[in-house]
């Protein structure tokens, strides 16, 4: 059984038979994890071989099929598909994949070619070269990922050719090598140590001048398709076939030259190789790689750099080490690599001083290095002009510090890394811009694996999934925490995760000394920014959410939003923070973690700067969650709070984008408020009743009881009557949209009997509202004459008050009331009153109940027509406004109201619909509603 991949995909089985393989898509599902044997290979990159940046819908179930097919093709086989959590993984023996055959065969050839067996490592090479039956993966989709993947393979086997030529050519053989160089040339006539090794071959095989033929092919080619002139490598061979001078065996060269170019090639320099050593293995980045691979050929799109950036510890310079490892043999003139430094305390490294040390390299002598800048930059682009040569500019300040160490000309490649963004490469440069993020989960847990043991990991797989979330996926802290259990291997994956999960000492535990860690790292980073930058870093331990926008930091920072909109942007330069929208920013646990010690190690004076910037942050969301909530209940209470300057406000200008700002922001809302409940209760009674409307306008009832309650005991401990009023009142709103009627009505009478022990406009305006919500509830629970008179008596308090919000409010009740207890005329007439004490925009959800019980309330004697241009317009109002709960109701009220016309045949769909969104209410409600219930009753439908 072997599966063979180096031409076209076939799975050979005894007797050199073929196993049936239906599609091309199916070829694919195998070679992919053949390739990858023993790891996992993700959905997302089966799809992305599959069908590129645009799988169908039914990719994953099509992907499945194919999977399943071939485990029955490979039963009975060494090999076996294996599903983990994330994807597939093929097992089975290396040695079986023609192409995993190839790579160990070339290696094994290169140990003993260091050695000086030459015969057997040509040997060696000609039985993996032999594996070969054409083009990689021939039959596979046309995809992206397959011409990478190709491209990868067809590299490796050039080199293996170059190699095994070379070797030929040393003994003497190198006529052996002519025909199948020939036939490469032919293929990829723009390698120069191609078409220098078949010069040099067709020399030594004595026919110089078809060796000239090729060298003048060769140039002609290059002039006309990359408009540069021979390299090194291939003018020294031209030179050799022309003095009729034949090579000699030169001495040892490192393995990594040897592969790019026979010894016999270099020119009278040697090429430069300054890279450093690959410290660590690299594990994943595939797609990454393959994106240098595009950046960096010679084909590519522009002559700029490629522009690799991302926050501390992502693994960038690791990532392009070992990238520039693997891609030597593309550049026969040499790598040159300098540290820019661009974040070390002393300073970034002199351009001036890098361009002396790359013209040495160079061959240029001490004594023809110019002294100044401008000179040694003008000398750097003469010598590189021409050149196939790679520069990697390892952690670069900025922009500037860049510019005269590029090289010149299209066959060079430089690959540039730096915590900044250097966007400004982008427009002066033409540089291709990579960010590269955290690893994918599993080549994350991949890393692990290869760190410790697989089974350690196997045997822990929770713990090791909680490990690599706690460390957020990024390479510098999964390797700490692999060292750190290493150096202990007692300790269990569990119990780092239990050190880890303690937020006050994570950044702590992700640290191997004094200097090693992601805290030292991120260090280096503070000392770049600007004031203000640093600053808000610093101020934003005060905001407990994950996200950020301009409005919040300006809060923060006292300033304008056009200075915190610039900091922001430095922030997120620095990859401290990601945007994830237009003025809104994401960051992560362990840079949050940062900014708190940041802000705990600020000196004793700074704590008088904190207490005011936590206010405005507090007195920020105040003011947007009363702005945001007027669109869903324009009568908010007057909380009382203290005037505060003009504060820029959140782009809300309608019930939808109201709540598409609360669901954003939700969750730092709930923790201002749970965290100021004990610190600023007067802060967060506040911001608990003013998010009320909020809360309920987004279904999210049972956050809003928690957040009543939490706002409840806040109230309690300022010892002020009418706020422990006004949360009563909030509590018994949320309980009777839980459906928790009796707890509602409770709650409803503590409001009324806290508001009467108090006196004052708010006070009577706490009553009235208890007073309403007392009334309904009591409607629901059957008392309809205490219902009216509760209602009643709260809209002549709100009439006594003068206060118009109150008045519409407790209309609004009232009209429900009338309407539940027989009186469809009074439920008319009291919620067209409420809406037209409102002004008609913008439309708030009010306006919307109101019309609900208009179109519930309507006589029989109205036409159909007339009603159902009435409930069609409520419809289409509440899909504008994305009112989950209200459309549902509406929905469902509509369909009796068919009912009663005797227009049974449209009833099913309004109740399907209204069922579906009953069903999405209460996943985000935290709750099953007896509407959901009754529904699926009356559908005979069963609960999924």
């Amino acid at each position: 059984m072997r599966i063979r991949l180096l031409g076209p995909v076939e799975l050979e089985v005894a007797a050199g038979g073929l196993a049936t393989l239906a599609g091309s898509q199916r070829r694919a599902v195998l070679a992919l994890p053949a390739l990858r044997l023993g790891q996992v290979v993700s959905m997302d990159q089966f799809c992305e071989l599959l069908w590129g940046e645009r799988p169908p819908a039914s990719a994953r179930a099509a992907v499945q099929g194919h999977v399943a097919a071939l485990r029955k093709v490979l039963a009975d086989t060494p090999f076996e598909l294996h599903t983990r959590a994330c994807g597939y993984l093929l097992s089975g023996p290396a040695e079986e994949v023609d192409a995993l055959r190839f790579t160990a065969l070339a290696e094994r050839a290169g140990e003993r070619a260091d050695r000086g067996a030459g015969d057997e490592a040509i040997a060696l090479l000609e039985e993996a070269l032999q594996l070969w039956r054409g083009e990689a993966l021939a039959d596979l989709p046309d995809t992206p990922l397959r011409a990478a993947t190709v491209d990868h393979l067809k590299q490796s086997s050039t080199a293996a050719l170059l190699r095994w030529a070379g070797l030929r050519l040393r003994q003497g053989t190198g006529a052996a090598a002519v025909a199948v160089l020939e036939q490469s040339v032919r293929r990829d006539g723009l390698r120069e140590e191609l078409v220098a090794l078949l010069m040099r071959c067709l020399h030594q095989a004595g026919r110089p001048a078809d060796a000239l033929n090729a060298y003048h092919r060769a140039r002609l080619r290059l002039d006309r398709e990359l408009g540069i002139r021979p390299g090194p490598a291939l003018r020294a061979a031209f030179a050799e076939v022309l003095a009729d001078d034949r090579p000699e065996a030169p001495p040892a060269v490192p393995a990594a030259v040897a592969a790019a170019a026979p010894p016999a090639a270099r020119p009278s320099h040697l090429a430069p190789q300054q890279l450093p050593r690959r410290r660590v293995e690299l594990v994943g980045r595939t797609a990454e790689t393959q994106w240098l691979d595009r950046a960096c050929a010679p084909d590519r799109a522009t002559d700029g750099p490629a522009l690799v950036v991302g926050p501390a510890g992502i693994g960038k310079s690791a990532l392009v080490t070992a990238w520039a490892h693997r891609a030597g043999d593309r550049f026969p003139d040499g790598r040159l690599y300098a540290d820019l430094r661009g974040l070390d305390p002393a300073g970034p490294a002199e351009p001036g001083a890098v361009l002396g040390r790359f013209l040495r390299a160079l061959g240029v002598p001490d004594d023809a290095v110019p002294a100044d800048p401008a000179g040694r930059a003008a000398l750097y682009r003469e010598h590189t002009k021409g050149r196939r040569l790679l520069v990697v500019l390892d952690d670069a300040a900025d922009a500037d510090q860049l510019t005269d160490l590029l090289p010149q000309g299209p066959g060079c490649a430089a690959v540039i890394t730096a915590r900044g963004s250097l966007e400004k490469l982008v427009a002066t440069e033409d540089a291709a811009l990579l960010r590269l993020t955290a690893l994918p989960e599993d080549d994350a847990l991949g890393l692990l694996e290869h760190l410790l043991t697989p089974g350690r990991l196997r045997a822990e797989p929770e713990a090791a999934a909680e490990l690599v979330r706690l460390c957020e996926q990024s390479p510098l802290t999964l390797r700490i925490a692999a060292a750190r259990l290493t150096a202990h291997p007692s300790w269990t994956v569990a119990e780092l995760v239990a050190e880890l999960t303690d937020e006050r000492t994570r950044l702590a535990a992700l640290e191997l000394d004094a200097h090693t860690g992601l805290r030292q790292q991120l260090s280096l980073t503070l000392h770049q920014l600007s004031t203000p930058a640093a600053e808000l870093l610093a101020l934003l331990a005060l905001h407990p959410g994950h996200e950020v926008d301009s409005h919040a930091a300006a809060a923060l920072l006292g300033t304008d939003t056009a200075t915190a909109h610039r900091a922001l942007g430095e922030l997120a330069s620095h990859h401290l923070l990601t945007g994830a929208a237009p003025g809104r920013y994401h960051r992560s646990d362990l840079v949050r973690l940062f900014s708190v010690d940041l802000l705990a190690g600020q000196p004793a004076p700074s704590g008088r700067r904190r207490e005011r910037a936590l206010l405005r942050l507090l007195d920020h969301y105040q003011t947007a969650l009363r702005h945001c909530g007027s669109y869903l209940d324009p009568g908010q209470e007057d909380d009382g709070a203290p005037a505060q300057p003009p504060q820029p406000l959140p782009p809300a200008v309608d019930i939808r984008t109201a709540l598409d700002w609360f669901r954003t922001e939700e969750p730092a809302v709930r923790a201002l408020i749970d965290g100021a409940a004990v610190t600023h209760p007067d802060r967060a009674w506040r911001l608990a009743l003013t998010a009320g409307s909020l809360y309920y306008g987004a279904s999210r009832f049972t956050d809003w009881l928690a957040r009543a309650d939490v706002g409840l005991a806040a109230a309690e401990r300022c010892a002020d009557p009418v706020a422990v009023a006004f949360l009563h009142n909030c509590r018994a709103q949320a309980l009777v949209a839980l459906e928790r009627r009796h707890e509602s009505a409770e709650a409803a009478r503590k409001g009324v009997a806290a508001a009467e022990s108090a006196e004052g406009p708010a006070a009577a305006s706490a009553r009235v509202r208890a007073l309403a919500t007392l009334g309904l509830v009591t409607a629901m629970l059957g008392d309809s004459t205490e219902a009216q008179r509760l209602a009643a008596e709260a809209a002549a308090l709100a009439v006594e008050s003068g206060n118009r919000e109150r008045l519409v409010d407790a209309l609004v009740h009232q009209g429900w009331v009338s309407l539940a207890t027989g009186d469809p005329a009074g439920a008319q007439r009291r919620s067209r009153e409420a809406r037209e004490l409102l002004p008609p925009r913008p439309v708030t959800q009010v306006h919307l109940w109101s019309l609900l019980t208009e179109a519930q309330a309507l006589a029989p004697t109205v036409r159909d027509d007339a009603a159902d241009l009435a409930w069609h317009r409520l419809l289409a109002a509440c899909e504008e406004a994305g009112l989950l709960y209200l459309h549902a109701v509406t929905e469902q009220s509509y369909a009796a109201h068919l009912v009663a016309r005797g227009r049974a045949p449209e009833v099913r769909a309004r109740l399907a619909s209204a069922l579906e969104r009953f069903r999405r209410h209460d996943r985000l409600a935290g709750y099953r509603s007896e509407f959901t219930a009754g529904l699926e009753t009356s559908l005979s439908l069963r609960t999924p």
